[in-house]
Formats: C-alpha cells, sequence, structure tokens
C-alpha cells in the first residue's frame, strides 16, 4: 500500500504530540515508549519485558489510542486456543454454511497481555501475522487492516505455569524493552495523578489516525543512511555471533531491525540523517533478545544485555556522514552530527 511520505519535521512534530499525550498518563516511561513509537513507526512490533503493575498494558492502550488505531486486549492463559486469537468459522443455520468470524487479530494494535502465559501452539499462531500481515484458517487466507502492530508483555521473575517464547517468535519482535521501577519522584507524580482524577480510567487523547501513521511510516522509509552506518549496524549483528559467551549470535533480521529503528528514532529527533549514537541507543533493544547464550555463560548469570553492551563498547565507531542539515525541529536547529567537526 503506498501513501504519501510526511517530512522530518512533520514526523517529528507528530511523534513528540503522541509522546506528550501518552505521557499525561504513563509516568517515567519517556524513553521506552520512544523507543515504542519508532519500532511502530519502523513498521515492528514491541515486546515489554518486565515485573507486573509497571503500567505496560496501560503504555500499549494510550500509545494505540494516541496513534488513532483500533485496540484489542487479548489476556494470554495456558487455555487460549489458536482460534480465539485468529478467529474461526461458524456454521449458520439460516444458510447451511459456515462463515468467518473474525479473531481480536483483526485489528490496528494487538496487546498479547502475559504472552508467556500461554501455550506455544497459540504464541506461533501470531507468527504468520507478525511476519505476513495475513492469517490462514481452514485453508483460507485473510489480510490484516494496514497499519498492523503487536505489542505483548511478558514476565520475567514468574516461571510456573509460563511457556518462555521460542527463539522464532521472539526474532518477530523488532524491539524488546524493559520498563523499569520509577524513582521517587515519579512514583510520587503516580499516586497523586490517581488521586487528582479520582477513578482509575485514565483517558488519553487521540493525536493522529491510522492514515496519518501509514505517512509518518512513509517518512521515515523515506530517509536514506550512510553506508559507514549500515556497516556499523552489520559490525555489530557479526560482534554478536563471534562473542565466545553466545552460542547464536543475531541474524541478519537483527541488523535490519537495529538500522531500521535508529532510522525512526533519528527522525523523531528531527534529522534526515543516522549516527552512529542513534543506533547504540537502540542496540540493547534490537538485539539482545536475538542471541542464545552458551550453556556456560548461561549457568554464571550472564545476561545478553551485558553481552551486547560489551559488544557496542568495542566495536569501532565509523566517521559520521552527514545527508544535508539537521532539521529544525525540537531543539535540533543547528546541531552538528555526532562525530562531525
Amino acid at each position: 500500500m503506498t501513501s504519501t511520505a510526511l517530512s522530518v519535521p512533520e514526523v517529528a512534530a507528530r511523534g513528540r504530540a503522541v509522546l506528550d499525550e501518552v505521557g499525561t498518563v504513563v509516568v517515567g516511561m519517556r524513553e521506552p515508549l520512544r523507543v515504542a513509537l519508532a519500532a511502530i513507526l519502523a513498521g515492528g512490533h514491541v515486546l515489554f519485558e518486565d515485573v507486573p503493575g509497571l503500567g505496560k498494558t496501560l503504555a500499549a492502550r494510550s500509545l494505540a489510542t494516541a496513534l488513532g488505531l483500533d485496540f484489542r486486549r487479548v489476556q494470554c492463559t495456558p487455555d487460549l486456543l489458536p482460534s480465539d486469537l485468529t478467529g474461526s468459522s461458524v456454521f449458520d443455520p439460516a444458510t447451511a454454511t459456515f462463515a468467518f468470524r473474525p479473531g481480536p487479530v483483526f485489528t490496528g494494535l494487538l496487546l498479547a497481555d502475559e504472552i508467556n502465559r500461554t501455550a506455544p501452539k497459540t504464541q506461533s499462531a501470531l507468527l504468520e501475522a507478525m511476519a505476513e500481515r495475513q492469517v490462514t484458517v481452514d485453508g483460507t487466507t485473510y489480510r490484516l487492516a494496514e497499519p498492523f502492530h503487536v505489542v505483548a508483555t511478558s514476565n520475567p521473575v514468574e516461571y510456573e505455569g509460563t511457556y518462555p517464547l521460542p527463539e522464532a517468535q521472539l526474532d518477530r519482535f523488532m524491539v524488546r524493552l524493559a520498563v523499569g521501577y520509577p524513582d521517587r519522584d515519579a512514583e510520587m507524580d503516580v499516586l497523586g495523578r490517581r488521586l487528582a482524577r479520582r477513578r482509575e480510567h485514565a483517558d488519553v487523547r487521540q493525536v493522529v489516525d491510522a492514515a496519518a501513521l501509514t505517512q509518518m511510516q512513509a517518512g521515515v522509509e523515506a530517509v536514506a543512511v550512510d553506508p559507514d552506518v549500515l556497516g556499523y549496524c552489520v559490525d555489530l549483528a557479526a560482534a554478536t555471533r563471534a562473542h565466545a559467551a553466545v552460542e547464536v549470535g543475531a541474524s541478519p533480521r537483527g541488523s535490519q531491525a537495529l538500522v531500521l529503528v535508529a532510522r525512526a528514532l533519528a527522525v523523531l529527533d528531527g534529522r534526515d540523517f543516522v549516527a552512529p549514537e542513534d543506533v547504540k541507543a537502540v542496540g540493547v533493544a534490537t538485539l539482545a533478545h536475538r542471541i542464545s547464550l552458551s550453556p556456560q555463560a548461561w549457568a554464571t548469570g550472564l545476561a545478553p544485555q551485558r553481552v551486547v553492551t560489551e559488544v557496542l563498547g568495542r566495536t569501532p565507531v565509523p566517521p559520521t556522514v552527514r545527508r544535508g542539515e539537521p532539521v529544525a525541529v525540537g531543539g535540533t536547529a543547528g546541531r552538528r552530527a555526532p562525530g562531525v567537526e
């Protein structure tokens, strides 16, 4: 589907407005939400992995509302069936035929809450939808609406009764993000806002619609990336494969996710060029969930995030080649690209 591309300043301005609106109800998550929005602008899916009660579900719902996307939420449980996601054919006595009833996957943004609590067969039912933007039921293929994105949540600290996501499923998420606990002031802000509105539900205003989001995504796609930056992304992915603690490193899909999210992040900053700092900012979020540690490294408690951090620290950073002057959006006017004199 072709769409009119918005300019970099327009994408940056609308992206900032979306984040500001979501920030009226979601406190202390500006940076994770910024990366999540960048992943959506890059056409990808998002996995929030953190302990319960940090506002992951509220963040996903608020982001969907601000972006003007149809929103459906699925609470994943062990007895959830694939047809509960994709839909199924139901017999209609009036016509003596089977009619397809679409499931919750037919939406703009699907929230799969606690995705690691449902069985692998149901988890894999999302694979075709996430990768191909379609589902196949009873031999018939149904196209999903565009744009279509999945935001899933996972609890990394409670494993009883859960099913770890298979590598193929994890690889379909463009980024995996950790929210983290808020600091004292932010948590005080959360409590104060809840008392001030005198009700549980928090409202978010729609900032753009699905058509505008598609135009924003087209605007991001129109931005070129310097070959040196592309080479840097390839070197980072290759470095994960060569790391002594890694059994299976990041695939080319990982390096592709790295450059796509970095590009969207640069556009959100109002820049029409990608700097190595953009790549570093999303390195852990795009690569850590795509590597498998060796048994020895896993036994010592080494985290994949630490491996990616080490790779980012020792991989040579290329000089940044500017593609024109930075765009005057969000205080970026006159700013030179990092590494450029």
